[in-house]
């Protein structure tokens, strides 16, 4: 329990840094303005009202931003994934399945949805835990066991149990909304003119539009490197949360073994809801074949080839090298794939030694 309460307390902490941000961002660009205006005419000066009052407005407009965001991001993710609900009594068993975990986190059922996509993956979203979608893709159901896909499942009750698609995704609007002023600045260079006999005010219009996409940028990267860093630590907690829900570790071991792998040798890269999945395409290729560059190494029986439990004893050898670059790590959205599978082998062992309990969900995160 008093994981779960770190957990919450760093989302807070996360939060707070990101309202820092924006502040900050808020302030810069409102006082950039207000300096480069009082140098073309140094009539407006700066006023404290005037200068409180241009940056509340800039505050509503980023919020409203955020909310809408919160509303409409939904329905942007629906349609650009190409998936489709299933009917009642479609997939029974799947259904039972999300019903049973669901109850058993004190949590709605969510509706569950299906994409055409052969990779094995998953993911939630939604405005509230009322309305969440969990989305399968149809490689999870073909080629995970049904232990395997439980385990997925459990990761994402856990993702819903955290509020982790909604605090993700209103703190991910932050830096987009810094990105989008940024490309804004950057672009009004190209087209800006300085008019014959003005200079100075010229002047001072490109190095304000210059100011501000810098801060934006700064802003941007800054608010990236919050969300980026949430989120992974969010995929150990819900990692854990599913080994807690299913009574089953090694499930979600096997489970992120074949999804790591499936997902190395796909020829397309899911692009835009990339942080949403159980695992990234993008870092599962490059985990893949760092391990198949070793691949001597980790072929225990000398066959050619890496099974499933070589993959996997791989992966642990992995973790505890922490190979894995640090700086390239910071701007991942999560974290490796081995290190989730040690926190799992862990969990595994605490409840073979008869400790576990659900006071320790979270003992190894």
């Amino acid at each position: 329990m008093g994981r779960l309460i770190s957990l919450k307390s760093r989302m807070g902490v996360s939060i707070g840094f990101m309202f820092i941000v924006l502040f900050g961002f808020l302030l810069s660009i409102t006082f950039l303005a207000f300096y480069f205006l009082n140098w073309i005419n140094p009539v407006f000066g700066i006023d404290i009202l005037t200068f409180a009052v241009i940056s509340l407005v800039l505050a509503g407009i980023t919020g409203l931003f955020i909310l809408s965001q919160w509303a409409i991001g939904p329905s942007v993710v629906r349609h650009s994934i190409n998936m489709r609900y299933f009917k009642k009594g479609e997939n029974p068993w799947l259904e039972s399945v999300v019903k049973e975990l669901s109850e058993k986190s004190n949590l709605p059922t969510p509706k569950i949805g299906i994409t055409p996509d052969e990779e094995p993956n998953a993911f939630v979203f939604g405005r509230t835990a009322k309305s969440a979608n969990l989305v399968v893709t149809k490689g999870l159901l073909t080629k995970l066991n049904k232990k395997e896909i439980e385990a997925v499942i459990g990761h994402e009750i856990g993702h819903i149990k955290h509020k982790d698609h909604l605090v993700m995704t209103c703190l991910a609007a932050v830096p987009v909304f810094c990105f989008i002023i940024a490309m804004f600045a950057f672009h009004s260079l190209r087209f800006a003119r300085i008019p014959s006999g003005r200079r100075r005010d010229g002047g001072a219009i490109l190095l304000l539009l210059i100011a501000v996409a810098i801060v934006a940028m700064v802003a941007y990267i800054v608010g990236l490197l919050i969300v980026r860093t949430l989120s992974r630590m969010r995929e150990f907690y819900s990692d854990a949360y599913s080994a807690y829900v299913t009574e089953n570790p090694r499930g979600l071991k096997s489970a992120l073994t074949k999804i790591a792998y499936g997902l190395s040798v796909t020829p397309r890269e899911t692009k835009g809801v990339r942080a949403f999945f159980i695992e990234d395409p993008v870092r599962a290729r490059s985990e893949i074949q760092n391990i198949v560059k070793h691949g001597s190494e980790y072929d225990l029986d000398k066959d050619g080839t890496l099974d499933e439990k070589e993959l996997e004893l791989a992966m642990e050898k992995e973790a505890k090298r922490s190979r894995w670059n640090r700086f390239n790590n910071l701007f991942s959205t999560h974290p490796p794939t081995y290190k989730r599978i040690l926190l799992l082998s862990q969990i595994e062992k605490e409840m073979a030694s008869g400790r576990y309990a659900a006071k320790n969900i979270y003992k190894y995160v």
